[in-house]
């Protein structure tokens, strides 16, 4: 009997200590198996992300092309059917937070429009006021915190982040999430970076910089090489002599004074490296630069080179220059026309919206009145031609 009861006591022990659940870790790691879900996400290159991100910082003509592109695609308004609802429409993308301080979808779109051209994607969110009424704000989202994972259909993806236990799930509201791929291609949903190609021309260039820095430090800061030839007994007093006279020479050159060094024999003062020639880099970096310069698409003078005769922008340029800016408008316009038919929808309103960027103006203001001129000039001449061709026909 005795035994019984232990037997029944064990089993009620184990069923007791399964029950029992175990505690939560709290400190987990964000970092999955890079194996794990090889069939539904594609892994972001976080690598690449600091990869192009050092290029900016390291080449100011990146980060200056990458500036000048944002700031060149301008402002951008919404058209409606309806005028009450254009008007507060207008309102809305003056007044809207964007975080950081700043107010408005230019703003939201300057940072938006950066990630984009630097990671090849962007992400943002709409966050709704209380009630589901209005949008209280617009925020970018870091794009290195976020994976895609993909539909049955090219048409179907989920934007997944990690939760607050560090798993990557899908984000809860995708309906107000914003993602714009930049260039993408085909197996790769994220999009392509504008500076993909530019990794192994920075790291030359940087290289050729910090040699001449290294070459110019070495030109300022010269090293002198001090060699008698006297007589072999004396060799070692007369060296020990020297160095040290040399040593206080120095020493005085560097707080100001000029000391003298006065030598008996046959003394030979020389610089080390003095003969070494520094290589000419202005060959190799223009090249370097000519190669980022066309990865950009501006023009060389507005990244303040001066390779040509004139600093005057040309016809051919400014026109290239305009499409390369249509192209990135295009890009950014659905994203405008969705949180614009948002906030819409948001407050009632039924009508369609239409985005409208400000004109872009890259010409010389002389060139274009010149160019009006003979273009009225021209017309005026052919109502003259015409009527004249008229009388004449009616004379005969």
């Amino acid at each position: 009997m005795t035994e019984k009861r232990r037997r029944i006591s064990n089993v009620r022990w184990f069923k007791k200590r399964e029950s029992v659940s175990a505690a939560p870790v709290q400190l987990r790691s964000g970092e999955q198996h890079p194996f794990g879900m090889l069939g539904d996400y594609v892994p972001l290159r976080s690598g690449e992300d600091r990869l192009y991100r050092a290029v900016r910082e390291a080449v100011p003509l990146v980060d200056a092309a990458i500036y000048k592109l944002v700031r060149m695609c301008g402002g951008v308004t919404a058209r409606c059917g309806d005028a009450a609802a254009e008007r507060e429409l207008a309102v809305f993308l003056r007044t809207v937070p964007v975080g950081r301080g700043q107010f408005g979808m230019n703003a939201f779109l300057d940072c938006y429009l950066d990630s984009l051209l630097t990671y090849g994607r962007a992400v943002g969110e709409m966050v709704p006021a209380g009630g589901n009424r209005d949008i209280a704000a617009l925020l970018c989202g870091r794009v290195d915190r976020l994976e895609i994972r993909e539909g049955e259909h090219p048409l179907d993806f989920v934007l997944c982040g990690p939760d607050e236990y560090g798993h990557i799930q899908p984000l809860p509201y995708q309906q107000l999430l914003l993602f714009t791929p930049f260039h993408p291609e085909a197996e790769n949903p994220y999009g392509v970076s504008l500076l993909r190609s530019l990794p192994f021309l920075a790291d030359i260039l940087m290289k050729i910089y910090h040699t001449i820095g290294v070459n110019w430090e070495r030109c300022g800061n010269v090293r002198f090489a001090v060699t008698c030839r006297d007589g072999e007994g004396q060799a070692a007093e007369r060296s020990r002599q020297l160095a040290g006279e040399w040593s206080r020479a120095m020493a005085e050159s560097r707080n100001g004074s000029v000391r003298d060094f006065v030598a008996v024999g046959d003394v030979e003062i020389r610089v080390i490296g003095g003969d070494a020639p520094i290589l000419d880099s202005e060959v190799p970096v223009r090249q370097i630069l000519e190669q980022i310069v066309a990865k950009t698409g501006i023009p060389p003078f507005m990244l303040g080179l001066s390779w040509s005769s004139t600093e005057r922008m040309s016809a051919q340029q400014a026109d290239l220059l305009t499409t390369e800016i249509t192209a990135i408008r295009r890009t950014l316009t659905p994203v405008v026309e969705r949180v614009c038919r948002m906030w819409l929808r948001m407050h009632g309103y039924s009508c369609g919206c239409e985005v409208v960027w400000d004109d872009i103006n890259l010409q010389d203001e002389v060139e274009e009145s010149r160019a009006e001129l003979y273009r009225e000039q021209a017309r005026r001449l052919r109502i003259e031609n015409d009527r004249m061709e008229q009388e004449n026909e009616g004379g005969v």
